[in-house]
């Protein structure tokens, strides 16, 4: 009898564990992963009073760097290594201290060794925050994680 294979959301489970014990920018900003499945990732954050800017308002690069780890959580997904070669940010509200934000990353496109993912960043009232879109370069045969041949 043969061993059942790794099934591709197996294969995000476990690139999604590699990585998070890896990321101590994500870890550090209490990220954590809602939801990981292979092209799409959903992350949380709080938003805490030292990310909050002279405005009283949360700082963009804090909303930047949620959406751009839920990209990289989508993107690599598939345990090969993949990379950011840019992104857009678009701020649609304002986010104040004490929200929670969750982005929800889906790819668009993924061809050859590019992809292009779409960021939904919303409030935990599920209003739009911010939209990031990002596109991305993939090293073909380079594993992200180590993965077993199989299910135990």
């Amino acid at each position: 009898m043969t061993e059942p294979s790794l099934t591709p959301q197996h294969i995000a489970e476990a690139v999604a564990a590699g990585m998070m014990a890896r990321d101590r920018a994500s870890r550090g900003l209490g990220m954590r992963i809602t939801h990981i499945s292979p092209g799409a990732a959903h992350l949380e954050m709080a938003v805490r009073d030292d990310m909050l800017n002279g405005l009283d308002t949360c700082h963009g690069g804090y909303i930047t760097v949620l959406a751009d780890s839920a990209f990289a959580f989508a993107c690599n997904s598939y345990n090969e290594l993949t990379v950011a070669s840019s992104l857009g940010i678009d701020f649609i509200a304002p986010v104040y201290g004490g929200e929670v934000l969750t982005a929800r990353a889906a790819e668009v496109s993924r061809s050859g060794r590019t992809g292009v993912y779409d960021v939904d960043i919303r409030n935990q009232k599920g209003e739009r925050v911010a939209i990031f879109r990002g596109r991305s370069y993939q090293f073909k045969g380079k594993p992200l994680v180590e993965l077993p041949a199989a299910l135990p």
